[in-house]
């Protein structure tokens, strides 16, 4: 299985992200979408799981959830926007994946065998960071993550 992984688009959805992504059989959006066309142009490409970032404050945000927990065959994957309001231990609760945004900093570790990636943002450029999504596979409990730098 393959997951497209994209965050921090800020309304801003890029032709260079859309053509990354393609091919993926499932998208998750880790928050600070900027509005519900964002949505409906990811859900084209695939099946979109998403959490609400610190800028997703309107009414369309009300219900999309602050974090989730997602399984993917045999490996669990939680999600938040905001790594630092990461408020369980992903070992004890048995995830292997935390994925989140926020930052706009690509991040890719291990951390006490939990799996922790972001992938950067995808909208408008902070500071100098680079602009990216990022790609998991997953085959049984293996997972290979890829942070994809887009040239904009």
């Amino acid at each position: 299985m393959r997951i497209g992984l994209i965050a921090d688009t800020h309304n801003l959805l890029r032709t260079e992200a859309l053509a990354a992504l393609q091919g993926v059989d499932h998208l998750i959006h880790v928050g600070d979408i900027g509005g519900t066309q964002i949505l409906a142009e990811l859900e084209r490409i695939a099946p979109l799981s998403v959490v609400r970032g610190n800028n997703d404050d309107e009414a369309w945000a009300d219900a999309i959830p602050e974090n989730l927990t997602l399984r993917f065959g045999a490996l669990s994957l939680y999600v938040l926007h905001d790594l630092k309001q990461l408020a369980i231990d992903p070992r004890a609760e048995r995830i292997d994946v935390v994925i989140a945004g926020h930052s706009h900093k690509p991040l890719h570790e291990e951390r006490d065998g939990v799996l922790y990636l972001n992938p950067g943002s995808a909208g408008p450029r902070r500071f100098k960071l680079p602009i990216g999504v990022g790609i998991l596979d997953i085959e049984g409990r293996q997972v290979r993550a890829e942070l994809i730098t887009l040239q904009v």
